[in-house]
């Protein structure tokens, strides 16, 4: 199988600020100002050509956060990502302009992948039939409800064919019908060869959609491997937390916390 993924000792750092004024000394004093946050910490793994990968964890856990590096959307801290292919990226609302039109944003959408005008208008009306917004196509997104822009979001990034897909949350809106046709195109990618991320958490769709999943816990990987292996161990940690009493949840994160602040040093 080809790699068509490759993930190696990621990290990404954010900095948390009490206020405006612990940000502006940041960027004057040398020795910087605010607490060190990690959103991801030592990350690697491998994804081939035709995986399925559901990303789980709990809120928090640095699910968005990887999409968005594996897509290209923010740079890790440290650390390397290699893609093989064009990579499309859908949540809710990613990368629509709410002051321009649906059909203006799929224009947009479309000449920053590279697509030639032509090209665009050929693939314009397989988007509009696709995202089957109707009469809003031609209305500017702000009016639009998070289930459209899902939508519209998804028949864009299905349509240009990418070779990697990352779906963040994106069919956790919308109806039924919308949901069963993202599905079969899922499945039809999958056919294809295609690399999917599939960011949710509805375990059942994880356990309908994917061969393999990555199990985040505030940004370290807990397990990686085949869906029935890490999606059972997943839940018997979830019914855990659940159990626990409201002040051994908040010792728990605050443990967590610890590792997140810097404790953990980038390798």
């Amino acid at each position: 199988m080809s790699e068509t993924v490759v993930v190696q000792n990621v990290y990404k750092k954010y900095k948390m600020y009490k206020s405006t004024k612990e940000k502006l000394l940041d960027v004057i004093l040398p020795q910087g100002c605010g607490e060190d946050f990690y959103a991801l910490q030592a990350i690697s793994f491998t994804a081939n050509k035709g995986d399925v990968i559901g990303l789980i964890g709990m809120n928090g856990s640095g699910k968005s956060t990887l999409s968005n590096i594996i897509g290209g959307v923010i740079p890790p801290s440290s650390g390397t990502v290699k893609t093989v292919g064009q990579t499309s990226i859908i949540a809710i609302s990613s990368g629509l302009n709410n002051q321009l039109t649906g059909r203006e944003n799929i224009e947009l959408k479309c000449l920053m992948l590279g697509f030639k005008k032509k090209e665009i208008q050929e693939m314009e009306e397989e988007i509009i039939e696709f995202a089957d917004i109707g009469k809003f196509t031609d209305q500017p997104v702000k009016m639009y409800s998070s289930g459209m822009k899902s939508r519209l979001g998804f028949a864009i990034s299905v349509t240009v064919n990418p070779d990697i897909l990352i779906i963040d949350e994106a069919l956790s809106v919308g109806d039924h019908v919308f949901a069963q046709k993202s599905k079969d195109k899922m499945f039809e990618f999958k056919e294809k060869g295609k690399t999917i991320f599939f960011v949710s958490h509805s375990m059942g769709q994880v356990k309908e959609f994917c061969d393999k999943a990555i199990w985040l816990e505030f940004g370290e990987i807990k397990a990686y491997g085949p869906v029935n292996e890490v999606i059972p161990d997943y839940e018997h940690f979830l019914k855990k937390h659940k159990a626990m009493t409201k002040e051994e949840q908040k010792e728990y994160r605050q443990e967590i916390m610890k590792k997140q602040k810097g404790i953990a040093v980038i390798g």
